[in-house]
């Protein structure tokens, strides 16, 4: 086993701009602001990534995330040898999620380097491609919903998820199912919907979908185990799973039949792993959600969903599905519904450096100093 020990880090903020705007029962986003971490030790760089949104009710945002890397995460990561990287952020942290596992994911990344392996067999993992999905936002008509599916489907992708709310769900998916009878589809609630809502929910059950994802409250785990038995339709919890222990919660209590693992919300790979060991021994697949990641985040996330348990497809998606150009080259591409396994060292995929810092619209270099604290340069605003 390797021991790297951190030497540097280079915080950054990048804004990309999404190909078209993004429709969940949330809101609507058409730029995403990502903040990226690369950690630096024995001559080799590690990347991570940090999935924050904007949206100010968020627990977590690109701000906030920036503030625990550069004030606390980084500064206490630095100058430490560590031969596993969750050593560098401790087990199944229970704030800022999303800023510990940018930290810990890039430190997967520097490992797998350092032992000269793919992040993929660095995790376990058993595959050299993956099936993967497509999710679909809230389309302005039903008609443009079935126009974008048609040009997904032609895209080659495996299955179809779409948003639904109430108001837009039976009728909507009726008209989907019609048009594509033998298409693989899903639905997800986003929790959207209350127990009140039972009876439309259990029209869903004709239209043969493969799982209704957070039909109700993420911390409502009984509910979602009433209507488990209400419906033949599989229950896929995803926003319910923000730590290994939910996922365990989830499952004694019956409430899935399904798990979205997200790598960037549960805090990194270490937990992730545990979810996926847990939902195995339970006999429940898992599969790897996205949100909305550049290269670099969706580089870790095929490498994840590479591991056995991950049996659905995912929604990972070729670089082109969110971004004109992304981050890294050469993009990652979907053909006929697999995207390959990125198989060189760590994450596998090369940065374009010179778009990057195009892109960059700030940027924070913390280096270890022997026997003082950590130094910070900043560079832009």
């Amino acid at each position: 086993m390797s021991t790297v020990k951190l030497e540097r880090a280079t915080l950054r903020e990048i804004r990309l701009r999404l190909r078209e705007p993004f429709v969940t029962s949330k809101g609507v986003a058409d730029e995403r602001r990502i903040v990226l971490v690369t950690l630096e030790g024995g001559g080799l760089e590690g990347w991570g990534e940090c999935v924050a949104g904007a949206d100010p009710s968020s627990p977590e945002t690109p701000e906030s995330a920036w503030r625990a890397l550069e004030a606390s995460l980084l500064p206490r990561a630095l100058g430490r040898d560590f031969t596993n990287p969750s050593e560098l952020v401790g087990s199944g942290a229970t704030t800022d999620r999303m800023a510990v596992a940018a930290l810990e994911m890039a430190a997967w990344d520097l490992d797998a380097r350092a032992a000269g392996v793919s992040l993929s067999v660095k995790l376990g993992g058993t595959r050299t491609e993956v099936a993967v999905g497509v999710s679909v936002g809230l389309q302005p008509s039903d008609e443009q919903l079935l126009e974008v599916v048609a040009a997904y489907l032609a895209d080659g992708y495996a299955r179809i998820k779409v948003k639904i709310e109430p108001g837009r769900d039976v009728d909507m998916l009726s008209a989907l199912r019609e048009r594509f009878p033998t298409i693989h589809f899903w639905a997800d609630a986003n929790a959207s919907y209350t127990l009140s809502d039972v009876g439309r929910l259990k029209e869903l059950d004709a239209l043969g979908l493969e799982l209704l994802e957070q039909p109700l409250a993420a911390d409502d785990l009984a509910s979602h185990a009433r209507l488990r038995r209400e419906l033949t339709t599989p229950i896929c919890l995803d926003e319910s799973i923000a730590t290994a222990a939910d996922a365990r919660r989830a499952i004694e209590q019956n409430a899935c039949d399904v798990l979205n693992v997200k790598p960037g919300r549960l805090g990194g790979h270490a937990e992730s792993l545990r979810v996926h060991d847990i939902a195995r021994a339970s006999g429940r697949p898992v599969w790897c959600g996205g949100m909305l990641e550049s290269g670099v985040g969706r580089a870790h996330n095929l490498a994840l969903a590479s591991l056995p348990g991950f049996e659905l497809p995912g929604d990972i998606s070729a670089s082109r599905r969110y971004w004109e150009r992304d981050v890294v080259s050469p993009e990652l591409r979907v053909i006929e519904g697999l995207m390959d396994v990125p198989s060189g060292p760590g994450i596998g995929v090369e940065i374009d450096a010179d778009f990057l810092e195009a892109r960059t619209v700030r940027k924070c270099i913390i280096t270890a100093r022997p026997q003082a604290r950590a130094g910070r340069m900043h560079q832009g605003q």
